[in-house]
């Protein structure tokens, strides 16, 4: 590939799993803190600061870097949490921070300038005049698009800004408005957006129904699963509703992306980092993802085919619903 290579930016929800992910080949790794601040605000996830200390250390010992996700928005009047963070990421010396909200982002500016600032997939950046806003009033580095644009729409707008690039390579989607989303907070009224929680396991439940398991978030039933059908985690946009005497699923299908076979496309089209989606999933999840997108890159560097010997069909057991999908990056409907 010509230009300069791809970073690719990998998850790691526990101290494990940013081991993982650096000694899988992951050039950068993406962390939150263990609080509301960060949009995986799930129990049993996430960094202390003195964890978050120990895993630069590992990082940086072997060349890598780390991001801290700073990407929720805080309550009207209560910024204290989100800025401490930020302070604390700057104290510490993350790489980056990745930020959503405008407030914040003025804050990351006036306090710590040097601190380099990214904007999170939250903020739903995904054109040149709203790129251009952040980028002239924030200095935005680098935007992680939404999962909204095709090949032909990223190369487009990467002709049109002068800020890095990230997009979304590997995992679960999301309901197509990024940082937008109130199914969430509108049946356990904890939101992805403010709390960090999407469908959080404290209104999860199980239950047996004859032959079937029945999912509920809180008081809704949102899906139901044979005995020998995989059931994944209950969240509403993944859920299946009966509408018209059919039952479906009405927002989304449970399966994951992943573009191994478009890394020379995505080259092209000016793209500078690929991110691998799942601070919620385990440490084994991260490692094999991360070394498959790893030996992709480096073969297709290197000459060989997009696929290369990562054999992405080999992933499609750790998605959702088992299988994989190219997204909005092969859109062809309009």
């Amino acid at each position: 590939m010509s230009g300069p290579a791809i970073e690719l930016v990998c998850p790691a929800g526990t101290p494990p799993a940013l081991r993982a992910a650096i000694d899988a080949g992951a050039d950068t790794v993406y962390v939150g803190f263990r609080d509301r601040t960060n949009a995986r605000n799930f129990p049993g996830l996430n960094f202390d600061r003195r964890e978050l200390a120990e895993g630069l250390d590992y990082a940086h010992a072997r060349g890598r870097k780390v991001y801290l996700a700073v990407n929720t928005y805080p309550p009207a009047g209560e910024p204290g949490p989100w800025r401490a963070a930020v302070d604390d990421a700057a104290r510490l010396g993350v790489d980056a921070v990745i930020l959503a909200d405008i407030g914040l982002l003025d804050y990351c500016t006036r306090v710590h300038p040097g601190l380099r600032r990214h904007l999170s997939v939250q903020a739903s950046a995904s054109n040149p005049a709203a790129i251009g806003f952040f980028q002239e009033a924030f200095d935005v580095r680098r935007v992680v698009l939404p999962r909204v644009l095709t090949l032909a729409e990223i190369a487009a707008l990467n002709k049109e800004v002068s800020v890095e690039t990230e997009v979304f390579a590997f995992g679960g989607m999301c309901v197509m408005a990024e940082g937008r989303c109130s199914l969430s907070g509108y049946v356990t009224g904890q939101s992805p957006n403010t709390a960090g929680v999407c469908s959080p396991a404290s209104h999860v439940r199980f239950e047996e129904r004859g032959d079937a398991m029945l999912a509920r978030l809180g008081d809704i039933a949102i899906d139901a699963f044979a005995r020998d059908e995989p059931a994944g985690y209950p969240t509403l946009c993944k859920g299946r509703f009966k509408a018209r005497g059919a039952s479906s699923y009405l927002f989304e299908d449970p399966t994951s992306l992943n573009v191994a076979t478009m890394l020379p496309e995505l080259q092209a089209a000016g793209v500078r980092a690929l991110k691998i989606e799942g601070r919620q999933r385990g440490r084994a999840y991260v490692q094999r993802v991360t070394a498959a997108f790893r030996r992709a890159i480096d073969a297709v560097a290197a000459g060989g085919p997009a696929d290369g010997p990562s054999d992405s069909a080999a992933l499609a057991d750790i998605a959702e619903g088992g299988r994989t999908t190219g997204g909005a990056y092969r859109k062809t409907w309009r």
